[in-house]
């Protein structure tokens, strides 16, 4: 049995489809109200802020995916997401499942030095803090030998259906709904982006492999680009020519006085004044076969319904 926590989304859909494909065919998927994936797919509501609910959805799994999202709230995060870490950690102990813990990269220092795995944690921002402090939680309990588990670490996200970042929604969510393009910070400097269908079909190749735990992994992505090249691209794929704004560090603090999302977004924007460059050599080197999306190519697969373009 291999489970998924926080399946509903799109890191916990895609993760159903390749287990499916590539691994098991018995998935449990569990968040508070699941939906199938699969045919086959095993569905366990589960409110993982409480132990008993948490352990009872993890019973009998081999392996466990965390893949919980919360709302882009500080308060939620910090009021929540330590209690569902400490209550997996421990289900998965008494339940003696493997843990594999879907992990991002905001503890890392906001500035232009490349992200590698033994990157120090320099969390800045409620958020980063949140984080920064449910990596140390699996890392604690991998050092200490009573936890069986593996850390995957992704940058942002751009990819289909429900995938949520700050590129997907100012960029390619402006240009399926035909409005001007708002770009955060600089057109100029470089962003690693990952394929939401790679991070998952990687977090699947990691965890049914049986020399990658105890150690953190960055997921596999195509090379940096920065916003202007991910325009241009789309220009092409679209054969329009697009509109777009770059706002500044200023404008964000002004909208942030009257927008809450603004006011999250905060702590996450000084990484778009500088290059964000997230090395994934290790995975390659490990599973050299793994395909990766070149990010032209998923710019196509994301934008080819809304413009009827056939490939």
């Amino acid at each position: 049995m291999q489970t998924i926590l926080g399946s509903n989304g799109q890191i916990g859909q895609e993760l159903a489809k390749e287990l499916y494909r590539n691994y098991t065919k018995n998935i449990r998927l569990v968040s508070r109200n699941p939906k199938k994936v699969n045919e086959q797919d095993q569905l366990y509501p589960a409110n993982l802020l409480n132990f008993k609910e948490s352990s009872e959805a993890i019973a009998g799994s081999d392996i466990v995916y965390f893949a919980v999202g919360l709302p882009m709230n500080s308060t939620m995060w910090e009021k929540q997401f330590p209690v569902i870490m400490q209550n997996v950690i421990k289900a998965c102990e008494t339940n003696r499942s493997k843990l594999v813990f879907f992990d991002n990269t905001y503890m890392y220092a906001k500035n232009d030095h490349p992200q590698k795995e033994d990157s120090p944690f320099i969390a800045k921002g409620r958020k980063a803090l949140v984080r920064k402090q449910m990596a140390q939680m699996v890392l604690n309990e991998i050092e200490t030998g009573k936890l069986e588990a593996v850390i995957c670490r992704a940058p942002e996200f751009y990819g289909p259906a429900k995938t949520s970042s700050i590129t997907n929604t100012l960029v390619f969510n402006k240009i399926k709904q035909g409005k001007r393009i708002i770009v955060p910070l600089s057109k100029q400097k470089q962003r690693t982006l990952i394929w939401t269908p790679d991070a998952s079909r990687a977090m699947a190749l990691i965890g049914n492999t049986a020399d990658t735990y105890g150690q953190t992994w960055h997921l596999p992505c195509d090379n940096g680009h920065n916003y202007q090249e991910l325009i241009e691209f789309a220009e092409k794929i679209t054969g329009k020519k697009l509109k777009y704004t770059v706002i500044k560090m200023w404008d964000f603090k002004v909208a942030s006085l009257f927008s809450k999302n603004a006011r999250e977004l905060q702590e996450l924007l000084p990484r778009y004044g500088a290059d964000n460059i997230f090395i994934s050599e290790k995975f390659k080197n490990r599973f050299p076969d793994f395909s990766i999306t070149p990010i032209e190519k998923g710019i196509r697969k994301l934008l080819a319904v809304e413009h009827n373009i056939s490939f």
